[in-house]
């Protein structure tokens, strides 16, 4: 069943993505604080606005919209209670060993090289500002969005680190 007319909808995944942040309390603005504060030490020059074109770049790029929007549905969906067992209850309880929560990440995190998994490996575990909100929430489902919000925080720096070498 290949449509071989089938044109890339970019403009409504990008609004798919931008918008069930936004359903779930994810301000973009708190995802540039936190790329501002952790690059600008490296970066004395970097602005916040600088900070915003950097992250849009990143919200465009088809790699991360496929990954972000399957992440952020699984997460619905399993809240939903219309994820089949045991995968719902593997998600529920964000099982340390299940991993493709970080590995759909980190495919995200790798979009402008590979400093992006450092990154991410730094991001995941210190939990920085709006990802400790989701990754400590015990009243939603958040396995994949705590991981979603690293992924793209790494991903930004990793842009920066790129383009201010």
């Amino acid at each position: 069943m290949n449509n071989r007319k089938f044109k890339y909808p970019d403009t409504k995944a990008y609004e798919f993505v931008v918008n069930r942040l936004k359903e779930r309390g994810v301000n973009l603005d708190d995802l540039i604080d936190i790329i501002y504060e952790s690059q600008i030490e490296f970066e004395p020059q970097l602005t916040k606005e600088r900070c915003t074109e950097y992250l849009q770049d990143a919200l465009h790029k088809r790699e991360l919209l496929n990954n972000a929007m399957v992440m952020l549905e699984l997460d619905r969906l399993t809240e939903k209670g219309e994820v089949a067992e045991p995968l719902s209850s593997i998600i529920v309880n964000d099982a340390g060993v299940f991993g493709v929560d970080e590995t759909l990440a980190l495919q995200i995190a790798n979009i402008y090289g590979t400093i992006g998994t450092t990154n991410f490996g730094y991001f995941d575990r210190v939990k920085k500002g709006i990802i400790a909100k989701y990754d400590h929430d015990g009243q939603h489902v958040n396995t994949f969005i705590d991981d979603l919000l690293a992924a793209i925080v790494s991903a930004v720096a990793g842009k920066i680190a790129h383009s201010y070498a």
